[in-house]
């Protein structure tokens, strides 16, 4: 499925709870939408922030990747 939405890394950046009230992470290229989570408050969820590609930490998360498909969909993060 081809998502329309294109998410350069600086706009995903600008949604990390601090600049902006919205909550975006990306993960294997999809951008997610997080704001409405009780477990990101004001951008961080235990040692993690918001803004950023969470690709390569969710190996030490204590959840799989299926956590995601509950997840409002913003778009695709571009390389």
């Amino acid at each position: 499925m081809e998502r329309k939405n294109k998410i350069s890394k600086r706009q995903l950046s600008l949604h990390n709870g601090q600049d902006k009230d919205q909550i975006w992470v990306a993960y294997k290229g999809v951008v997610y939408d997080l704001t409405k989570s009780k477990l990101w408050i004001n951008g961080k969820h235990y040692e993690h922030w918001a803004g950023q590609d969470l690709t390569a930490e969710l190996a030490d998360a204590p959840h799989t990747e299926r956590v995601f498909q509950q997840i409002e969909i913003i778009g695709e993060l571009l390389p």
